[in-house]
């Protein structure tokens, strides 16, 4: 691999920062992504459909923007991925779904025209599970997406392929989303950083139910201030999502200065409801001995959260009965396995079910406040086990325990999906398998300034203490996943070159697949 990994290997805000000075050009960076991509994309299969000439063309003329002195956005020239569930004008959207395995749309949506328009340039887009159902990005249009640490395992979902190109520095800049834990999940897996944000500070236009909280967009990055600068130039008010509402987006830019010392900090294994495997409990247990010197206090905390599990399973089938009913109408077997079983899940309800959903939801956010009575912050790990085959399609098993069902093992992230708290998934060295272990930080009902501020201090801290030390894949050792990732794919889309252009294709509208 002959990438110049001096530069892509730089964080996105030291990038823009010499962008800003003239010391390297949007050209030479693209052309070093995408050299980083061709060399490393073929072991872990994240990147999908790409645009590469028209990035170059934008890359020519933000160059041209710096030399004439023109005010730059906050993203002015880093190339972007962006998730497969966002709608990219030009550029095939395929939502992991054979439905939609030609779809090229005409417009971005709210996220991406945000981004663009702070100056990233879209560079292709990264892979998920078929219509973003469940936390292993793999589907019968691209294949499945392998972990940099180990391309056998799972790189986690739905925003897999964002945390893996992040984790492998093939681009600065990544989108992500989150329902059960799709932001947390693959970055606790890739050893990168996810933040969930509270619903509405950033706007998601595609969900067709604009008033729940439980989908979000939010940022991924492979440092805190990666995410806080894609969160400074995302947030704010959209009527496309009538849940946000009017905020400073540059408040986030910049990590909120926390001083750790004077945290008082709970930790869970379990929210005192999820099944969670005996070799992360232990390894939790000693990441948090390698920390606790770190805080003001650092004690246990029990939950009682009611029928958090039941509450999740309905009110996720909702969203999926309202995203997924013309497909499914048309036909079910066009729709994945998870897909199909969210969706009839969600058709057998009826409404004294999602009536006690959203009651048990209010009480569950009530219970939770509890919490922060006696502390500033919770901890807890971000999945119960560690990296399995992507070959499996979810963990059925948990200490021997059944799962209920294909997203039962995301509980750990959907517990606190359910509050709408800001949760953060933060590097934390590895588990006993030598794969990356996250850990999940809770704050304060809409605190999401000071979570962000807690995860970049801990983050600052975890450089110094090498048990907790963010793990990097050694990219030079990378060998081919076995079988071949991409050995699920049944048809390919239909394409004049590898820039992810289709012959012929229909646009869908952003919200024909919105679940995440």
């Amino acid at each position: 691999m002959t990438t110049d990994t001096r530069l892509v290997e730089l964080s996105a805000n030291e990038l823009r920062h010499r962008i800003g000075t003239r010391e390297i050009s949007p050209v030479e960076l693209l052309e070093a992504c995408i050299d980083r991509i061709e060399a490393v994309n073929p072991y872990v299969n994240a990147v999908t459909a790409t645009c590469f000439d028209r990035a170059r063309a934008e890359a020519k003329a933000a160059e041209k923007a710096v030399l004439a002195g023109e005010p730059l956005g906050l993203l002015h020239g880093l190339p972007m991925g962006v998730k497969d569930l966002e709608a990219t004008a030009g550029l095939l959207t395929t939502y992991g779904s054979q439905i939609y395995r030609e779809n090229v749309p005409t417009q971005d949506n709210v996220l991406v025209a945000r981004l663009r328009a702070a100056g990233a340039i879209v560079t292709g887009k990264t892979n998920i599970p078929d219509m973003g159902a469940g936390a292993n990005s793999r589907n019968t249009v691209w294949g499945a997406t392998g972990n940099p640490f180990n391309p056998n395992l799972n790189a986690g979902g739905s925003s897999g392929g964002a945390a893996a190109a992040l984790a492998c520095d093939m681009l600065p800049v990544c989108t992500g989303s989150d329902t059960g834990g799709s932001l947390r999940i693959p970055a606790a897996k890739c050893g990168v950083v996810g933040f969930r944000p509270s619903p509405g500070v950033v706007p998601s236009s595609r969900k067709l139910l604009g008033w729940t909280p439980i989908s979000v967009v939010g940022p991924m990055g492979r440092t805190v201030a990666e995410a806080c600068l894609q969160l400074a130039a995302s947030a704010g008010m959209s009527a496309g999502d009538p849940l946000t509402y009017p905020l400073d987006p540059l408040s986030f830019l910049n990590p909120e200065a926390v001083d750790l010392g004077s945290l008082r900090v709970g930790f869970t294994e379990d929210f005192g409801a999820c099944d969670v495997d005996d070799g992360i409990r232990s390894v939790f247990r000693r990441k948090i001995a390698s920390m606790r010197h770190l805080f003001k206090s650092c004690d246990e905390i029990r939950f009682d959260l009611g029928d958090v599990h039941r509450c999740f399973d309905v009110l996720r089938a909702e969203a999926f009965v309202a995203s997924t009913r013309d497909a499914y109408a048309r036909d079910p077997a066009s729709l994945g396995p998870n897909t199909r079983a969210n969706y009839e899940m969600g058709a057998a309800m009826s409404l004294l079910d999602s009536a006690w959903a959203q009651a048990e939801q209010t009480r569950i956010l009530a219970r939770f406040q509890q919490a922060f009575e006696e502390f500033d912050i919770i901890l807890a790990p971000t999945t119960p086990v560690s990296p399995f085959p992507w070959t499996e399609l979810y963990a059925s098993h948990i200490n021997g325990q059944p799962q209920a069902n294909y997203y039962r093992w995301l509980a750990l992230t959907y517990v606190t999906t359910l509050t709408t708290h800001p949760s953060l998934s933060l590097p934390c060295g590895r588990d006993t398998a030598g794969m990356p272990f996250g850990l999940q930080v809770v704050g304060r009902f809409r605190d999401d300034h000071r979570t962000l501020g807690v995860g970049h201090a801990l983050e600052q801290a975890f450089a110094a203490i090498p048990e907790l030390q963010r793990p990097r894949p050694a990219l030079d050792q990378l060998v081919h996943a076995q079988p071949s990732l991409k050995s699920i794919v049944t048809e390919a889309p239909h394409i004049d070159d590898a820039r992810g252009i289709p012959r012929a294709g229909r646009s869908a509208s952003a919200g024909e697949a919105s679940a995440v």
